[in-house]
Parts: structure tokens; C-alpha cells; sequence
């Protein structure tokens, strides 16, 4: 029933899946004010994507940058705070929700040269 809910856009805070997308992307870029010792990263691209199933919702954070460290926090800050997000918007009208399985799944580094 949520789901039908967000789909026709009916959650009385708003549209669902956009908010979240945007919280998440907003919170990948603050994730040093966030977690402490965390490195201050430029990220060149932040993508968050949610996909509605029977189950529930899925959504999956890339993250992107040319510094020499990794951005598996920021993604994971990403997933995790839109994920927070969907709940909190949908918390009035579905009490059973649960938030699971955040995990790390692809970690690429990749050299200046391409490689």
C-alpha cells in the first residue's frame, strides 16, 4: 500500500523517491562533517537510484572523485540517509517499515592514467 502511495505521489510530505534522491546526494558531499576522520573528498559525480519492487524499495549510491582515496563512505552516507529519508516521509502511514542490508557492494579504483 505504501508504495502505491508514493507512486501516486499521495505521501502527504511530498514526492518520495525525488526527496530522497536529492537528501542523498546532499549527504554523500557532507559526509566529512559527518563521520569524524573522514576525508574532505571532491566528489565529480553523485548518483542515487531507487527502484520500487513488491518487496519494497531499493536504492543504490555511486559516488565518483579523482582524489587518491576511496568514496565507499560517501556512498554508503548517500544510500543509508536517502533510505532514512523514504522512511521518514513514509513513517505516518506504514508503522512495519525496515531499513536493511546497506553494504558496499563494487569498489573500483582507478589510476590517473585510465587504468
Amino acid at each position: 500500500e505504501t508504495l502505491n502511495l508514493i507512486a501516486r505521489n499521495q505521501i502527504a510530505k511530498g514526492n518520495v523517491f525525488v526527496t530522497a534522491r536529492i537528501a542523498g546526494i546532499q549527504a554523500a558531499k557532507q559526509t566529512a562533517h559527518l563521520i569524524p576522520l573522514c576525508h574532505t573528498l571532491s566528489l565529480g559525480q553523485v548518483t542515487v537510484d531507487i527502484v520500487a519492487s513488491k518487496d519494497g524499495a531499493e536504492v543504490k549510491c555511486t559516488a565518483q572523485t579523482v582524489a587518491q582515496t576511496g568514496v565507499e563512505m560517501e556512498a554508503l552516507v548517500g544510500v543509508t540517509v536517502a533510505l532514512l529519508t523514504i522512511y521518514d516521509m513514509c513513517k505516518a502511514v506504514d508503522k512495519d517499515m525496515i531499513v536493511s542490508d546497506v553494504q558496499l557492494f563494487e569498489k573500483t579504483k582507478r589510476c590517473s592514467n585510465g587504468r
